[in-house]
């Protein structure tokens, strides 16, 4: 039986996913599915929920980097994706559910901000997916990229804006997880998978890249994860809501 990840290619928890099955050495096949469509085509592929990560292992349907991060665990328990020691653990699961729970969102919002507030994401969104003439689809995509800013609360201006405003913050904690060796060991965890991508997404704004590529976070993203698919060119974001370099 073949195992299959239902991704698409902007989406951070996708790339989580499939490093995990690259890690453990998991034969698969990435379904990239068209973004904006992608609910309809994982339910149509049997899962519960219309969210990436989607997985289809030993007839098994996982949805969630976290799920499906225990459920490869589960399949093949070696190489690990979660230390043995106990404390160790511990530190590994909480760094894990933060990155989900709280760092995941950052990049996501902003780039549903962007869609449904500014038509030349749009354009350049559809120009990524290979739209043959993106300025003519962004228009009508405009409705769709306000639906999906609703969903995550990326309609909220000022949520967005603070959420940009605390992205220093956010990276200080990735850096302080390096230091204190909960992830960028000599064998990455599901922590390392969970929070890398979010800052390899966010490297891939030409606004913010500046203010990220000289941490510890960034040399942990550009190694886990080398190439981006997708990125965002200077001038999206507002100058105003980009945070001061650190002195």
């Amino acid at each position: 039986m073949t195992t299959r990840l239902y991704a698409i290619p902007p989406s951070h928890p996708s790339h989580a996913a499939r490093l995990m099955l690259e890690h453990k050495g998991i034969e698969h096949k990435v379904v990239n599915v068209i973004p904006g469509m992608h609910a309809l085509a994982v339910r149509a592929a049997g899962f519960p929920r219309g969210t990436v990560p989607a997985l289809k292992l030993e007839g098994r349907r996982v949805q969630g980097s976290r799920e499906i991060a225990r459920a490869l665990e589960q399949a093949k328990p070696e190489p690990r994706l979660f230390p043995a020691e106990p404390e160790r653990l511990l530190a590994v699961e909480a760094a894990e559910r933060w990155g989900d729970e709280e760092f995941q969102d950052l990049p996501r919002s902003l780039t549903r901000w962007l869609a449904a507030n500014r038509p030349e994401m749009r354009v350049h969104m559809a120009a990524e997916a290979g739209v043959p003439v993106p300025r003519l689809a962004a228009p009508a995509n405009a409705l769709v990229a306000r639906y999906f800013a609703r969903k995550v609360g990326a309609d909220d201006t000022e949520r967005v804006r603070a959420a940009v405003a605390g992205m220093p913050a956010q990276l200080d904690r990735v850096d302080a997880l390096i230091a204190d060796g909960v992830i960028a060991g000599s064998e990455p965890n599901a922590a390392d998978f969970q929070i890398a991508p979010t800052v390899r997404v966010l490297l891939s704004y030409e606004d913010l890249a500046p203010l990220i590529e000289d941490r510890p976070a960034a040399a942990l993203a550009s190694r886990l994860l080398p190439v981006y698919p997708t990125g965002v060119p200077a001038g999206m974001v507002p100058a105003e809501w980009i945070p001061a370099p650190a002195v």
